[in-house]
């Protein structure tokens, strides 16, 4: 594996940097980042969702002071692409987390950083300039994990994202055949404390993950008290029902994350762009909605803000940034989604996120007007 430094001339899209990674990332790393679940049907579909959906160009609009601006949860960013979770991303570069919170924040770009990363909360905290979040599992010891949310507090992350759709890990196939393993130097070192629980063995028949895996999984009590206890604004990442969306409202979450996990955990979720609209129904504007899952141009980011979304997420691309060219390339990632971006707002008459709504997105059913 190569960390690189530079750029290449002709990298001009985020599939180039997915190509010129797969290049450079071995295959144990490979099979990590870039698989999914089973037969990756729900990854697949992260994409083609997107592909599927055709925008409504409109011309001749006043676009005098166009901006990309947008509020969200009290911070005000330059654009709605948020850096999301990937856990031990020292797999890919020697700098991991701490290059890719440098590249994101010479963009402006907010970062969530992962309950997994390979370097410390606090280290990446000091090498960040622009705003962090903190991705949080909810820990069988749950005493751990308020130290967890302690230390993000003290470390100046600015909202906690809890993970909620992964009570277990997916079955990942493509790890499997290639027998992935982490190298020894690197782990989760936020984790380096947390108690390893008593293992008892299992009696005949029993499953190990109904008996294992599932203990001490965290439930919507959890997330109350999680709520009550902080004074960071939470979020619910991998929510796609509306019926959690409905339970999250209750425990007082600030805002929800329409996720499927990267096509990581339960194969055969639908696309998250396909779940987005309903989630919208139900939250109604009460709290802001974040999309994640398939985002690769800045149409995309134009498509899920036309659905509902106040922002999304991008997760592999970054990390296929951070393989090429380390921060540079995290930071060349971000620049080329966000000129996309404004390129789409332009071409569909947007001069600001509040512009985009339903009626950039081509319908047949749409009525004619006179």
């Amino acid at each position: 594996m190569t960390s690189g430094h530079d750029i290449p001339p002709g990298t001009v899209s985020l599939a180039d940097y997915e190509a010129l990674a797969r290049t450079r990332m071995g295959e144990n790393a490979w099979a990590y980042i870039a698989g999914g679940s089973a037969d990756e049907l729900t990854m697949r579909w992260n994409r083609e969702a997107f592909d599927r959906i055709r925008l409504e160009g409109r011309v001749l609009r006043e676009m005098t002071g166009a901006t990309t601006q947008v509020e969200l949860l009290g911070l005000t960013l330059p654009y709605p692409i948020l850096v999301a979770p990937v856990a031990f991303q020292r797999l890919v570069h020697p700098d991991g987390e701490i290059a890719a919170a440098l590249g994101a924040s010479a963009l402006g770009a907010a970062m969530v950083v992962s309950t997994l990363a390979s370097f410390t909360i606090e280290d990446i905290a000091r090498a960040a300039t622009a705003p962090l979040w903190f991705q949080l599992y909810m820990h069988y010891d749950r005493g751990f994990t308020r130290t967890l949310v302690q230390r993000a507090e003290a470390a100046g992350y600015r909202a906690l994202v809890v993970t909620v759709d992964a009570s277990v890990s997916g079955l990942r196939n493509r790890q499997q055949r290639a027998g992935f393993r982490l190298p020894e130097d690197i782990a989760a070192v936020n984790l380096a404390d947390l108690p390893q629980p008593a293992k008892p063995p299992l009696g005949p028949g029993e499953s190990p993950i109904f008996r294992g895996m599932l203990d001490g999984a965290a439930t919507w009590r959890d997330i109350a008290t999680l709520v009550a206890s902080t004074r960071l604004p939470v979020l619910l990442k991998g929510i796609i029902a509306p019926d959690d969306a409905r339970a999250a409202l209750d425990c007082g979450v600030a805002g929800l994350i329409v996720s499927n996990h990267g096509g990581r955990t339960l194969d055969t979720l639908p696309a998250s762009i396909d779940a987005l609209p309903r989630i919208a129904d139900t939250v109604g504007g009460r709290v802001p909605l974040l999309l994640d899952g398939g985002i690769r141009r800045g149409t995309d980011v134009l498509k899920a803000l036309a659905f509902g979304a106040r922002a999304v997420l991008i997760g592999r691309p970054c990390v296929y940034g951070l393989t090429v060219a380390g921060g540079a390339g995290v930071a060349h990632v971000l620049s080329l989604l966000r000129a996309e971006f404004e390129m789409a707002m332009a071409l569909t008459g947007c001069a600001s996120v509040a512009d985009i709504d339903p009626a950039a997105i081509w319908s047949d059913d749409r009525p004619l007007h006179s």
